[in-house]
């Protein structure tokens, strides 16, 4: 084994040899066989589910701003200010999961994200 042939860590790096030794395997494993997209499977999955998104996103901004308008200005207040402390919980849990790390840090902040651009986006069609 000649040591000048082989790559410093700095190059293993560089190159991204250290992610996969040898070539990818083209045989995926029948257990899982059925949940693994491809090429166009995955353009058509991210299709699908963006125009999942708008849909539900549309039929809850209607279903908001109907309620908004058919309850008494005092209720929607009432809404508004749950709402809004809502959101503060939301903040300061998003802070919190700013500290988490990996796959399970990314996930909260994710889900938390998620949660308060709907609930931001309830506030201001109540607020209509």
């Amino acid at each position: 084994m000649d040591v000048d042939s082989q790559q410093t860590m700095e190059e293993t790096i560089l190159v991204g040899d250290d992610l996969m030794t040898g070539p990818p395997s083209p045989v995926i494993p029948p257990e899982i066989a059925s949940h693994v997209l491809e090429g166009d499977e995955i353009a058509l999955y991210r299709e699908c589910a963006e125009k999942r998104d708008k849909e539900l996103r549309k039929r809850l901004e209607e279903s908001e701003h109907k309620l908004g308008l058919s309850m008494p200005l005092e209720q929607a207040k009432e809404r508004a200010i749950q709402l809004e402390s809502e959101i503060t919980s939301l903040e300061r849990h998003f802070i919190l999961a700013s500290g988490a790390e990996g796959v399970e840090g990314f996930r909260q902040r994710w889900s938390l994200h998620g949660r308060l651009t709907d609930t931001k986006y309830v506030i201001k069609m109540i607020n209509k």
